[in-house]
């Protein structure tokens, strides 16, 4: 079986999965870029837009063997990437020297709910959720983990 352009780790898996006759799930971690466009990150952006295009594909193609294939797409998430300086530049070109807690208001700014940063705990769920046995029937889905950032 051929299976369009992704990724190693999709390519090594999915014949394991194919093994057990039980098909599977495969949940893949996009970024909330990979629904809309976000300034001064086109490349970023770009990318994770083709994440969601290649999903879209890899729906149809192992869904006759039983995989579910989605994707989650969180906002900003509390990890090292989020913690480097050239975040914060990003964030906040204003300030000299900005820090963590002078991003944390403008990330903030971003979402329905005027919240922070996320913590990752909140994407992991969502992850357990689609690759569960109580997601049987959800493939193809692109699952926005962002406090309503892809809608404001």
């Amino acid at each position: 079986m051929r299976i369009s352009g992704c990724s190693q780790a999709i390519k090594v898996g999915v014949p394991h999965l194919l093994a057990t006759g039980r098909g599977g799930s495969i949940t893949v971690v996009s970024s909330l870029a990979g629904l809309k466009g976000v300034g001064n990150l086109g490349a970023y952006t770009a990318s994770k837009h083709g994440v969601a295009g290649l999903v879209k594909v890899l729906v149809g193609e192992l869904g006759p063997q039983g995989i579910r294939v989605n994707t989650v797409h969180p906002n900003c998430i509390d990890t090292d990437m989020l913690r480097g300086e050239k975040i914060f530049r990003l964030f906040r070109p204003d300030l000299e020297k900005p820090t963590f807690d002078d991003l944390e208001p403008a990330i903030a700014t971003m979402n329905a709910y005027r919240m922070g940063a996320i913590d990752p705990v909140h994407v992991s769920n969502a992850v357990l959720y689609l690759t569960s046995d109580e997601a049987a029937y959800v493939s193809g889905t692109q699952l926005a983990i962002d406090a309503g950032a892809s809608v404001v």
